[in-house]
């Protein structure tokens, strides 16, 4: 081969080995952001739950003893259960109204854009703002809730301040905030069906229902699963509205894993302890994940 050729050969061996490279590339940077964001901060968690602390600082090495204490604690295990009632309640009506209104909104007629624009202010509102807003809404002495009991001649309506009402209150407040996050993604997997097999069901003679259970619900399965698994993540993480709105009171009604977590961590500066906390939650709500992941692979497959 001439030297002319060997030059070109070579050029081209970069050029195919810059375009191998150039998606890794490209990606290197969301990946330097996901390890600073996510994996450091697990990592320092992870690290600080195997240390003993005294006034916030480390002083000594404790193993696993943070993690065998959690199941023996009565105040942990009730946190973790009204965590997982308020989750559950809150991510399945949010679905449920989500869906519904994603259904209704997905038909065209006039002022369905500035119905949509309306469905999703409670979403881009500031949560703490939320959490203010429903504290007047549910204040017992000059509330709304209140001021119209006693407009129609009743007397204060107690939400605050008690247990049942509190823990329901704070449902209401969250499926307030979070379901135009499920009706956006809902309705955007709606738009995306494909129309075929509707327009033959019709030809069938089939009706509305029929089509929604033998055709939308098959179809937005998987759509359904990923909305409920990023708003279930998101919902354990949950902390600026209870915080604002009843501090996990009354009694420990509202106490949320982040509500105790907090105290053990700042007021109780037991930051080991707080630490090995917040990784097992993580751990669990992490291992529901990637089993809906995994269920969903398989249905695919299938």
């Amino acid at each position: 081969m001439n030297p002319k050729g060997q030059i070109l050969t070579k050029q081209r061996l970069q050029g195919a080995g810059l375009d191998l490279a150039l998606p890794y590339l490209m990606l290197a940077p969301a990946v330097l952001v996901v390890l600073c964001v996510l994996v450091y901060p697990f990592w320092d968690g992870l690290r600080a739950s195997t240390q003993a602390y005294r006034y916030g600082a480390a002083v000594g090495w404790a193993g696993l003893d943070n993690y065998v204490r959690l199941w023996s604690d009565d105040q942990f295990l009730n946190a973790l259960w009204v965590s997982i009632r308020f989750v559950f309640l809150a991510v399945a009506i949010e679905t449920v109204l989500g869906f519904a209104l994603a259904l209704f909104c997905l038909r065209e007629f006039k002022g369905i854009r500035l119905l949509r624009t309306v469905l999703i202010i409670p979403m881009v509102i500031t949560p703490v703002v939320v959490a203010i807003l429903f504290r007047l809404i549910y204040a017992s002495d000059a509330g709304m809730i209140t001021a119209l009991s006693v407009a129609i001649g009743g007397g204060q309506v107690q939400i605050l301040g008690d247990p049942v009402n509190a823990f329901i209150g704070l449902v209401v407040l969250d499926v307030w905030e979070w379901t135009p996050l499920m009706f956006l993604i809902l309705l955007a997997g709606l738009q995306s069906l494909p129309q075929e097999p509707f327009e033959a069901a019709r030809v069938d003679g089939a009706g509305a229902w029929r089509s929604f259970v033998d055709l939308t619900l098959p179809m937005m399965r998987p759509v359904l699963a990923i909305a409920i698994v990023l708003r279930t993540i998101d919902a354990f993480g949950t902390f600026d509205q209870v915080f604002v709105l009843t501090r996990g009171g009354p009694g420990e009604a509202t106490k949320l894993v982040s509500i105790y977590g907090y105290d053990t961590a700042f007021k109780f500066q037991q930051t080991g302890y707080a630490s090995a906390m917040f990784v097992t939650v993580g751990l669990i709500v992490l291992a529901m994940a990637l089993t809906a992941v995994r269920l969903l692979q398989k249905e695919a497959q299938e």
